[in-house]
């Protein structure tokens, strides 16, 4: 039984980890850290790492960058692997989360998904076999709340696949101020925003006479959650390393 304290617990993605957990029997939550303290009469819920009231075998982090600093401290100090999924980290804190992984597990996604890193895990594949023969081109679809554009998910997946070959692709983001034709060594990233999208995702391979699409579509964010408590059971009794989900992905094949 895997022994799990979630931050961000008063919040809404904490709030579904809860009930993911409670539906399970190989995990339980021991404690919530937030701000927000509010008792919700299942697990205690405290203010900060240091009040915790047991070491858990994991902590799952749905909090906010401005907690980093506070439980890597924690988990260094206490030997907790930790699962963040928390995002909008800047330059200085990936390094704080690099360097901590020298010392303890941290597993650090993009996105929690299962379903999108084995697209990332196929869109390899696909890259490799289909080769220089066929365009590359990434459509994002997402709320029209969100931010930035394009998406750190649409990124992932163009950074998958040109770590697959060793044609070095250039993403263009758009191209209605260049008149020419396209380049071979171009992956487009197209950006939708619109309504309540969770997200959307599709990979375009175009060749001669075919297409090959690949595709992702999350109906909820609830999917994050539970990427997100597959890791953190994934990750309790890991050295001290990064982890992502490809290597959660390689132990199930």
């Amino acid at each position: 039984m895997t022994k799990i304290v979630v931050t961000g617990a008063n919040g809404h993605m904490g709030r579904v980890i809860a009930d993911i957990v409670g539906g399970r029997e190989d995990c339980t939550i021991i404690a919530g850290i937030d701000l927000n303290t509010t008792p919700n009469g299942v697990f205690p819920i405290v203010e900060k790492p240091s009040m915790l009231p047991e070491k858990p075998d994991v902590i799952i982090d749905f909090s906010h960058p401005s907690a980093l600093d506070g439980l890597l401290d924690y988990c260094i100090s206490n030997n907790v692997p930790i699962v963040i999924a928390t995002t909008g980290f800047n330059d200085e804190q990936k390094a704080k989360i690099q360097a901590a992984s020298e010392k303890v597990a941290v597993f650090f996604s993009f996105n929690m998904s299962l379903g999108i890193n084995l697209l990332c895990a196929l869109a390899k594949t696909a890259a490799r076999i289909l080769g220089s023969e066929f365009d590359v081109e990434i459509l994002e679809k997402h709320h029209h709340r969100k931010l930035d554009a394009p998406s750190g998910t649409a990124l992932m997946l163009a950074d998958a696949i040109n770590s697959a070959t060793d044609r070095e692709y250039e993403y263009i983001y758009e191209r209605h101020s260049v008149r020419q034709p396209r380049q071979p060594n171009e992956i487009g990233i197209s950006s939708i925003r619109g309504g309540t999208i969770v997200g959307e995702h599709d990979i375009i391979f175009a060749g001669r006479d075919e297409v090959i699409t690949l595709s992702h579509q999350a109906a909820s964010r609830e999917v994050f959650a539970v990427g997100a408590v597959n890791a953190g059971i994934f990750i309790s009794d890991k050295k001290a390393g990064m982890y992502d989900m490809s290597a959660m992905i390689e132990q199930r094949i």
